[in-house]
């Protein structure tokens, strides 16, 4: 799953905990989170990102929401990021990670899809070895 840091990702990918599940169908926006009103910007993972964001940030979740959000579209908006937006970097470098500065427009325009998944007792990987078509940098 190797890729280099200047290639551009199909997909982004935000991480949602059930209780504050997106609604269905989704609005213009999505609620922010406190964490992204804070930081100033939504907070969003690469495909290649996604297991240890749920490992770290969603270990004890029994269910997480996983949007995926088409590149392209949003790309403008994007900044390559340290967890902390204190350092810029390469796109898709080691601990870089896409943030999104758009004024915290997260909804139906920029959301292709969504998915619920189980945190199984094994911890997120089988889920993501299931999810592995899905879940694409």
């Amino acid at each position: 799953m190797a890729t280099p840091s200047d290639a551009k990702p199909t997909y982004i990918y935000k991480l949602i905990p059930t209780s504050a599940a997106p609604p269905d169908p989704l609005p213009e926006r999505l609620p922010v989170s406190d964490l992204d009103q804070t930081d100033g910007f939504i907070h969003l993972s690469t495909a290649h990102q996604v297991p240890n964001t749920l490992n770290w940030f969603f270990k004890d979740h029994a269910q997480v929401y996983i949007l995926r959000i088409p590149y392209d579209p949003v790309d403008e908006n994007i900044k390559w990021e340290d967890p902390k937006a204190e350092v810029c970097g390469p796109r898709g470098g080691e601990g870089m990670f896409p943030h999104l500065y758009n004024g915290f427009k997260l909804g139906k325009d920029e959301v292709e899809s969504v998915q619920l998944w189980e945190n199984g007792p094994g911890g997120w990987d089988s889920v993501l070895q299931a999810a592995e078509a899905w879940l694409v940098y």
